[in-house]
């Protein structure tokens, strides 16, 4: 995979009908946990969900991702694994370009600085999140792309850093 397939958007991955009902669906998501603290749709099974809002690199608009996610120490842990799709979810390229970011937690906004893990961190971390949502295994093994898991470490409100 060259760097510019690596960079480019996403939208290939899925059929226009699929792209849009993929969009529609994010947005009821986090409408609902949004009005209602994370109580509905604060999890899939088992495994917690948060809410982790980017800013668009191409657009400046504000960008929702509902998302599983382990807790290490206070640091939220994510995967960018979009299913085992060929091409990074655009949220993960939406970090790289900007990496300050928030996450929702229930009815909490926490503001995060992400960064990726490096492989030490990664092995450790991405068990975890297998022990969690064992599927991620699958996702990686259906892909040629290094799935990159992410930890967003929360930034002081109104301090320096």
């Amino acid at each position: 995979m060259t760097g510019s397939e690596r960079e480019t958007s996403t939208e290939k991955d899925f059929s226009g009908p699929a792209r849009l009902a993929l969009k529609l669906g994010s947005g009821v998501h986090s409408g609902v946990y949004r009005a209602t603290g994370g109580k509905l749709f604060g999890r899939m099974g088992k495994s917690p969900i948060l809410l982790l809002n980017t800013v668009g690199r191409k657009t400046g608009k504000k960008r929702t991702s509902p998302l599983l996610y382990v807790m290490d120490g206070e640091d939220f842990v994510i995967i960018a694994s979009k299913g085992g799709a060929p091409t990074h979810p655009a949220w993960y390229l939406n970090l790289k370009a900007n990496p300050e970011a928030t996450v929702e937690v229930g009815d909490r906004e926490v503001r995060v600085r992400a960064e990726e893990a490096d492989s030490e961190k990664k092995a450790r971390l991405w068990q975890k999140m297998v022990e969690m949502y064992p599927t991620y295994d699958d996702y990686q093994t259906k892909t040629k792309r290094e799935i990159p898991l992410l930890i967003l470490r929360p930034v002081e409100q109104g301090g320096a850093s």
